[in-house]
């Protein structure tokens, strides 16, 4: 296992769907968690998170960080969703990065599909 691994439940994603993705970490060194930035391309519009671990996220965030602290066995879930109505397809980039004393030490991006 790389020291990043990175998968969403879909790379198809259309609006009010719920975005779930899976984050596991087996980097050696210490770190303190993980950030999940998103960017819809061509857009100005955001993601909205919805929870990790099981644990609901009461405000909307456009930057996830999840500590290393509610990682139990360095694994991390989330949810989220995306609810703006689109003509045309866009691009969604996740990138997903290790933090370590506000470093990024590793990232790995996924590209999924957006549309109505």
């Amino acid at each position: 296992m790389k020291d990043l691994e990175f998968e969403l439940n879909s790379m198809d994603i259309h609006p009010n769907s719920e975005i779930k993705g899976t984050i596991s970490v087996a980097y050696p060194g210490r770190y303190d968690g993980v950030v999940v930035n998103t960017t819809i391309l061509d857009s100005n519009e955001h993601i909205i998170y919805k929870s990790y671990n099981g644990k609901k996220i009461s405000q909307n965030v456009s930057r996830l960080f999840i500590n290393k602290d509610v990682m139990p066995e360095h694994k991390a879930e989330f949810s989220a969703e995306i609810n703006f109505n689109t003509e045309k397809e866009h691009e969604v980039k996740f990138r997903v990065s290790i933090i370590e004393q506000h470093k990024e030490i590793e990232s790995k991006i996924i590209f999924a599909k957006y549309s109505n």
